[in-house]
């Protein structure tokens, strides 16, 4: 750090921008990346919103960062690799970096927190991706 630089940085996650709204998907609900609007260098951390009973229109992975998500509000499920999985609030999820993985929204809607390292061009999004469910 040097002497121009603050020593924090304090950002409501409510008034970062909406990416969901800017790329067309705000039918899906919200996602506010705050990485670069709290100064961070090394740690990304995201709020996404899904609207009730909806499915994110794709799925992502990494090559190098590890991802923990933590559910704050609502409920739903995740899919990560071949398994889906229920979720709630207060759960906390760890992905590794190349494992595939989205969210589903139940009734009341999911909100979700997501940290990991950031490592520049390190995503890849997965167009319509969902595991097939057995029944």
């Amino acid at each position: 750090m040097t002497d121009n630089e603050p020593s924090h940085t304090i950002k409501n996650l409510g008034e970062v921008e909406d990416s969901a709204a800017r790329f067309g998907l705000g039918d899906f609900g919200e996602a506010r990346f705050a990485r670069e609007e709290l100064g961070a260098q090394d740690t990304g951390i995201s709020r996404h919103i899904l609207h009730a009973n909806k499915r994110q229109p794709f799925g992502h992975k990494h090559a190098e960062c590890e991802e923990i998500y933590v559910v704050i509000n609502g409920s739903g499920k995740i899919a990560i690799g071949d398994h889906v999985h229920d979720i709630s609030i207060l759960d906390a999820v760890r992905v590794s970096p190349e494992t595939p993985r989205a969210f589903e929204a139940g009734p009341d809607g999911l909100e979700v927190l997501a940290f990991g390292s950031h490592f520049e061009d390190d995503g890849e999004i997965l167009q319509d991706w969902w595991p097939a469910e057995v029944e």
